[in-house]
């Protein structure tokens, strides 16, 4: 049966590979020949647990990772792991830096206050998040018991294409709109979150990197399901895990493998981007970026027209054309692609042909 797709520029949930969802629709009915969908599967059986360990083993390999390493298959969202965070690793009488740069950090420190001391290390808000900090901006304070950012910033369009140095201090990364986009040293960070929703798989299961010297050491008055320790004691399978996330997110970081890696991923990534962001550039103001080109996200464009009733027109003429999802958030208004790892270069193709040709009927 033919089945018409669109583009879907969504920040998330998002689009996912062709090729994954294809896998997913051939094995829906019998997986690998055991007589039943992998969504009816206990997660105590050996196929699963399969699954679970290459998921893992995928992960690690992608961001260079060894055995210091645990990779953990969590529910609850990165919104979960705000407070999960502080829970271990903010101490009485510590102090938790954040730095700012976009709504989701500010969440997190949100989170962290409830829990104890936070201190805002840097901050661009007053812009209204047109780019991320520069490391001398960077305040930290006296011994924090860890520095948390957010390598991308999907409302605003921003991320950080050098992370900050924060010497001896923990320092920990949601990493939920770019993980996987690009390399990176990702031994520099001791703990990395990301919900899978928008650039590793369907919304359900979120993605913990964790050093292991740091499992255990934290307060064992913690509720149980909130420890990391207890999660990569039981393998990510302490209770029942959302099963058909984890298995998708496996199928996505063989993708990834199967394209290249991430040398190969950052090198898809930035011809999609500059398709759009050059025709921002070349539009003669007509377009109009919100972020300060040095900060420019690869994952999440976001760019203004010149008046609110063009970017009304705008959606509307794009979402007939099968361009979906260019609605910008309401902290930023206009508009906003998403062009995660699996949006096709063709997307970004069809959308800069739209943008020229609205252009050229409206300008």
């Amino acid at each position: 049966m033919f089945v018409k797709r669109i583009y879907n520029f969504s920040a998330g949930p998002a689009t996912l590979p062709l090729a994954v969802l294809e896998e997913v629709q051939k094995q829906l009915l019998d997986f690998e020949g055991q007589g039943m969908s992998i969504l009816e599967m206990s997660h105590r059986s050996k196929p699963y647990e399969a699954i679970n360990k290459e998921a893992e083993a995928n992960m690690k390999e992608l961001l260079g990772l060894g055995d210091d390493y645990r990779v953990l298959f969590l529910q609850g969202g990165a919104s979960t792991q705000f407070s999960m965070l502080p829970l271990n690793y903010l101490p009485q009488g510590a102090t938790a830096d954040y730095i700012l740069s976009g709504v989701w950090s500010e969440k997190a420190l949100k989170e962290a206050k409830l829990i104890g001391k936070t201190h805002v290390a840097a901050t661009t808000a007053e812009g209204n998040y047109t780019r991320v900090p520069q490391q001398a901006e960077i305040v930290l304070s006296d011994k924090p018991a860890y520095v948390h950012m957010t390598s991308n910033n999907t409302i605003f369009g921003t991320q950080w294409h050098e992370f900050p140095e924060v010497g001896d201090a923990l320092l920990v990364a949601d990493m939920s709109s770019d993980m996987l986009c690009k390399p990176f040293d990702a031994k520099k960070f001791a703990i990395i979150y990301a919900g899978a929703q928008k650039n590793l798989g369907p919304a359900g299961v979120t993605v913990v990197v964790i050093r292991k010297e740091l499992l255990g050491n934290n307060p064992k008055t913690i509720p149980t399901m909130l420890r990391y320790d207890t999660h990569a004691d039981s393998d990510s399978l302490y209770n029942t895990p959302p099963v058909f996330s984890v298995y998708m997110v496996n199928l996505v970081l063989r993708w990834i493998k199967e394209q290249g890696g991430l040398t190969a991923m950052q090198a898809k990534n930035e011809a999609k981007a500059a398709l759009i962001y050059n025709t921002i550039d070349e539009s003669g103001g007509f377009y109009r970026g919100h972020a300060e080109v040095g900060s420019r996200s690869l994952m999440n464009i976001t760019f203004r027209l010149p008046s609110e009733e063009l970017e009304k027109a705008f959606v509307t003429e794009a979402t007939k054309a099968g361009l979906d999802g260019l609605k910008g958030h309401r902290s930023v208004g206009g508009l906003r692609a998403s062009v995660y790892n699996a949006m096709p270069h063709e997307g970004c193709q069809a959308l800069r042909d739209f943008m020229l040709d609205f252009q050229k009927r409206n300008g």
